[in-house]
């Protein structure tokens, strides 16, 4: 008898979702992207980015590759030299900023001051 994964040719990498919960604790609105560190994707990608006005909550469902690595980057909207992160474009370097595709959700990222 054999094994059928529906969907997945053998040795492809699975997919997952995992969902970013992102807060925006800045009194300023916030632009958001999310980065995969193992190919070349940006989520939401199209040169669009995910918006978080001040105080917003916002929950970010993405599909991903199992066992990625997606890093955050989010700027003030219209000031992209006050960021968190990786900072626009993936530029940056930074700690605890990313989190690895295996699904469920993040913790709450606040982004504050």
């Amino acid at each position: 008898m054999a094994l059928v994964l529906s969907g997945f040719a053998a040795g492809a990498a699975g997919a997952a979702d995992v969902t970013f919960m992102m807060r925006n604790s800045h009194p300023n609105a916030l632009e958001v992207e999310l980065y995969s560190q193992d190919r070349d994707h940006v989520w939401p990608g199209n040169g669009e980015v995910y918006y978080l006005d001040d105080g917003e909550t916002k929950q970010i469902p993405l599909s991903c590759d199992e066992g990625e690595k997606i890093c955050y980057g989010a700027w003030i909207s219209g000031d992209k030299g006050t960021y968190w992160g990786t900072g626009p474009d993936n530029a940056e370097r930074c700690e605890d900023c990313c989190y690895t595709c295996t699904g469920g959700e993040t913790e709450t990222i606040e982004l504050v001051e």
